[in-house]
């Protein structure tokens, strides 16, 4: 179109070509802002775009494209969850899951998730990390009103980045995170990273609950003393393990959505790289090797390593009382108490009384002693050469030469020239060890 300036004066002219550079401007601005707003690009699959996760004791949120959009239905409701064989509760979740199943998409794709809410109370859903309209960022009161029991919720965003993030409720979050509505939110990238492919990609939410002996219900209003440490909802020694074939490459990604407490996951036998934060992949020259990572409470770290050592090798958080179960809080401090005596003083009160812990709480779990209702011992699992005492936050990774399938294959068979065993007399001889006499210490004079 032109125009006739034929007549104008000089500031009409000037306020004209004005307004045609301020409009220049106002264009490529606009451009600029449709260049990086988030493209709605044909839905990932599966084995194509991407290798699945493999969530240990854990569920995924099926999916159903509709248009090129991925429509996902979460369903938030009072679920029965057993944490361990012999102790069961009534928590609140997803999909009849604590935590709630693993929500899988791409880098690129165009989501819409049906929230209906079958809650005796109001929720919402957060998602915990990913970058998206403020209308859709599920804080109640504040992004939305909050969903009603029996009302359904739509969203609907295009995914912007890729990464381990989460999802959980943002109304009453106190009450609502505390009974377990949480859940994992893996987003794979469009472009894969430069570098081998992953053959084994796990993923764990990290959780801690207070659930006295014989309750039915997790206890919202606890904010120290949490006494059941989980991995995707499940304490020891009700974790499935890791299955992984020799050679393969792993990775792990933890997500920390637990009411209080940090945990410092610590990894046996390998040394891992830090590839991931909630914030996106790590460059390659920042990453750094290790073998134990923190895990804050709000966030995600994502780990990989070659799984070159066969073996059966643990996976725990490395606070203390993260790998104890109920029964392990609360109780007195008798080591080095001796029982003699004791225990005959007290049976005249308690004609059933035995003192317990005087050496410790090793020897619980071999006991095999009657607990509460709905409780299970503070550790307590069996491995291929005994008890192990651990329980809550640990699980196991099972590395095997030419596995055929991912299937527990059992405990494993150290070669013998391999495995640690009693020391004979002969051998004391011959290193001059004497198990009767005083150990030695050296003094560091340089300290």
């Amino acid at each position: 179109m032109s125009t006739d300036t034929k007549g104008w004066s000089r500031r009409q002219l000037l306020v004209a070509s004005g307004l045609g550079v301020a409009g220049g401007s106002l264009l490529a601005a606009g451009e600029a802002r449709a260049e990086v707003s988030p493209k709605h690009l044909p839905p990932g699959r599966p084995g194509r775009d991407y290798t699945p996760v493999v969530v240990p004791n854990g569920s995924k949120l099926p999916w159903k494209v509709v248009d090129g959009v991925k429509v996902f239905h979460l369903v938030a409701e009072e679920v029965e969850h057993t944490f361990a064989p012999g102790l069961q509760a009534r928590c609140w979740g997803y999909n009849g899951r604590v935590h709630g199943p693993l929500i899988e998409a791409v880098e690129g794709d165009r989501v819409r998730f049906y929230v209906t809410n079958r809650l005796p109370a109001p929720t919402t859903v957060h998602w915990h990390g990913l970058l998206l309209p403020n209308g859709m960022d599920g804080v109640g009161g504040l992004n939305q009103r909050a969903i009603a029991p029996g009302e359904t919720f739509q969203y609907e965003f295009t995914l912007r980045q890729s990464g381990t993030l989460m999802y959980h409720s943002h109304h009453d979050e106190m009450t609502q995170i505390a009974l377990g509505m949480v859940g994992l939110f893996v987003v794979h990238p469009r472009q894969p990273p430069r570098g081998p492919k992953v053959d084994r990609d796990f993923a764990f939410m990290l959780h801690e609950w207070k659930l006295d002996p014989g309750a039915r219900r997790p206890n919202p209003n606890e904010m120290t003393d949490f006494n059941l440490l989980t991995l995707n909802g499940k304490a020891f020694p009700g974790t499935a393990p890791m299955v992984v074939r020799t050679g393969q490459r792993v990775r792990i990604r933890l997500g920390n959505l637990g009411p209080m407490d940090h945990h410092p996951i610590h990894l046996h036998g390998y040394q891992f790289r830090i590839t991931e934060t909630d914030g996106g992949r790590v460059p390659e020259s920042a990453q750094w090797s290790d073998t134990t990572v923190l895990v804050p409470v709000g966030s995600t770290r994502t780990v990989e390593f070659v799984a070159d050592e066969p073996g059966d090798w643990a996976m725990h958080c490395h606070m203390t009382h993260h790998v104890m179960n109920q029964m392990g809080h609360g109780m007195p401090n008798l080591i080095g108490l001796k029982p003699e005596g004791f225990d005959e003083k007290v049976r005249a009160l308690l004609p059933d009384y035995m003192t317990m812990g005087h050496t410790g709480m090793g020897d619980m779990e071999e006991m095999g002693m009657p607990v509460p209702a709905n409780s299970i011992p503070m550790v307590g699992g069996h491995g291929r050469y005994g008890g192990i005492t651990m329980g809550g936050m640990f699980t196991v990774l099972k590395v095997r030469d030419g596995l055929t399938s991912y299937a527990d294959p059992g405990w494993y068979e150290n070669p013998l020239s391999t495995q640690a065993r009693g020391a004979e007399r002969a051998e004391l001889l011959r290193d001059g060890i004497d198990v009767d006499g005083q150990p030695g210490a050296i003094d560091d004079e340089g300290a």
